[in-house]
């Protein structure tokens, strides 16, 4: 399984990176850091190149258009030198016929605390990469207008591995900076949390934010109902709100190296996700609504408690006279009118769920017992599934017992419960 998570490139996002990567990046990034602070002190390659060969290095025209990838990249420039050359670029395409429009810009591995001031002159871009430059602000040094945005025709912002904090988008950035991002990669900065400006982009497809510093996600990430990729390993987190659910168009969902202990039921209304990345948590349990991802083709779980041993957890406080009656009502299946109980009890009744034990017919409202079942699974996995039962009655040895392959003593009950679990998850573990 790749981990395509916050080192992931935008550049190049079809590309499949190591299990390993996210610490690999983190080295890579701060061997990057010091052999280009060294090469700081030393004569930098803007001054060995100048600007004509900069420019000649950097143009280079699409084919059949009069578009222009302007490549800046990995050149030790500075924000002086990047203006000079932006402004170069422009006295040329107004020479030009026609004129000569830059749609890709990429000023990756700089030196740029902050964007060149005559970057907002172009306005065409669709591309823009400004990585790896110890950006600290997308503030631009010149106003915005919110009823006319920076760059208007911007469908991909690639700003990993800098020194962005929660305010250095502005509060204003979805609506006058870039309206119609639809990939948007923030891996590797300094954010705690996904700012509201970000909960704006209504087209927004892709949102990289792993290796940040994020402990908190926004009930409001639900606003971004056209997200299809959300990367938010390598942060802090340590629950995942139920609004996550409501995604409903998501296909990649990365949480690992978080400190999450469980997954919001809600997971099961992902029907479109296919890649789950899990790993290196302190997950105990899984949710059985997982077993309803039939998209899922990729799930990783290596490195956390749940595949350890097995585990019968117990919590169980005494149903309240309310739940009895309600429970008496449902299996003995006794109707009302309508009208003859208050509207809070009618719908209190319709809340009822039904105990996983085949052997039994119970039901429970708010009062249940939770029961940690592994499952052994082709002799590799030990799935742990968390269910839910009316009452401590039902965890009897048959139910509560480790179900093995060689476990001879398995009653026919068991074993049919076995190969039920099995062609459930199958489609989970193998795809």
């Amino acid at each position: 399984m790749s981990d395509r998570d916050f080192k992931m490139d935008s550049r190049s996002t079809n590309g499949n990176d190591g299990e390993n990567n996210l610490p690999q990046e983190r080295s890579r990034t701060n061997s990057q850091s010091s052999s280009r602070s060294g090469r700081r002190s030393s004569t930098s390659s803007s001054e060995l190149l100048g600007l004509p060969a900069i420019l000649r290095r950097a143009t280079s025209s699409q084919q059949g258009s009069n578009s222009t990838n302007l490549d800046l990249s990995s050149l030790d420039i500075d924000q002086t030198m990047a203006e000079q050359v932006l402004r170069s670029v422009i006295e040329g395409s107004e020479n030009d016929t026609p004129k000569t429009i830059v749609t890709t810009m990429n000023l990756s591995q700089n030196y740029l605390p902050s964007l060149p001031p005559s970057i907002k002159n172009f306005s065409l871009l669709t591309v823009l990469d400004i990585s790896d430059n110890g950006l600290e602000t997308l503030f631009p040094p010149f106003r915005m207008d919110c009823s006319t945005p920076v760059f208007p025709c911007l469908t991909s912002l690639i700003a990993f591995n800098n020194k962005l904090t929660d305010e250095s988008l502005g509060k204003n950035f979805g609506n006058s900076f870039a309206p119609n991002l639809k990939v948007l990669n923030l891996s590797g900065n300094k954010l705690t949390g996904i700012p509201e400006s970000i909960l704006e982009l209504d087209h927004l497809r892709s949102l990289f934010m792993g290796g940040n510093q994020i402990k908190f996600l926004t009930k409001n990430v639900i606003k971004l109902s056209h997200l299809q990729t959300l990367c938010l390993g390598g942060n802090q987190l340590t629950e995942i709100p139920e609004e996550v659910g409501s995604l409903s168009k998501l296909e990649t969902l990365f949480l690992c190296e978080n400190k999450l202990t469980r997954l919001p039921s809600s997971i099961k209304r992902l029907t479109k996700l296919r890649s789950l990345a899990l790993h290196m948590n302190q997950l105990t349990t899984l949710p059985p609504e997982i077993v309803r991802l039939t998209s899922l083709t990729e799930l990783s779980l290596r490195n956390n408690p749940l595949v350890v041993r097995f585990v019968n957890d117990f919590v169980h406080n005494p149903p309240s006279l309310l739940e009895l009656a309600g429970r008496c009502i449902k299996v003995n299946q006794i109707t009302c009118p309508q009208d003859f109980l208050p509207h809070c009890l009618n719908e209190y009744l319709r809340t009822a769920r039904h105990c996983v034990n085949p052997k039994c017919k119970g039901v429970y409202f708010d009062c249940r017992v939770e029961q940690v079942k592994f499952v052994d699974f082709c002799g590799s996995y030990r799935l742990p599934l968390l269910e839910y039962l009316c009452s401590p009655n039902c965890t009897s040895t048959n139910v509560r017992k480790q179900i093995s392959p060689s476990d001879g003593s398995a009653d026919q009950d068991n074993l049919e419960m076995r190969r039920d679990s099995e062609s459930r998850l199958r489609r989970v573990l193998l795809g």
